[in-house]
């Protein structure tokens, strides 16, 4: 059990560092500043590979382990309950990733002050999580 932890905490971190970092690219995707290291379309398909390589998979291990801990420990307590609602608002942020990904792509108008919102409200969302999963309020 304590291995399944560890490994759920770590795809946590790692879903919580990709998404941070991938809100920040995409927000910054739409603008040009200074001489071009990369080209548009190498941009864009960095912003994919890491939303389809590593936050979505990140997300998925983050989300399977935390299931298999809640069917091995066992008892449904109400900080679970809230804890899981937050959850379900952390996907949505996920996938409001995923749409700004396919903006960027197709080159419809930058919305990066969409992208600032989902990284707050993900920041917000993760803390809150923390929080449920370490005080265990009610």
């Amino acid at each position: 059990m304590p291995w399944l932890k560890l490994f759920h905490v770590s795809a946590v971190i790692a879903w919580a560092g990709s998404l941070f970092y991938l809100t920040i690219a995409l927000a910054l995707a739409g603008r040009e500043t200074g001489p071009a290291v990369f080209s548009n379309a190498h941009r864009r398909s960095l912003l994919r590979g890491l939303f389809v390589g590593i936050a979505t998979p990140a997300a998925l291990l983050a989300i399977a382990s935390g299931t298999a801990i809640f069917m091995l420990h066992g008892p449904l307590a109400p900080w679970l309950i809230a804890k899981l609602g937050v959850v379900g608002l952390l996907v949505l942020g996920h996938a409001s990733c995923g749409m700004l990904v396919l903006r960027v792509e197709r080159r419809d108008s930058p919305w990066t002050k969409l992208a600032y919102v989902v990284c707050a409200l993900s920041l917000l969302w993760f803390a809150t999580i923390a929080w449920l999963a370490l005080r265990k309020p009610f």
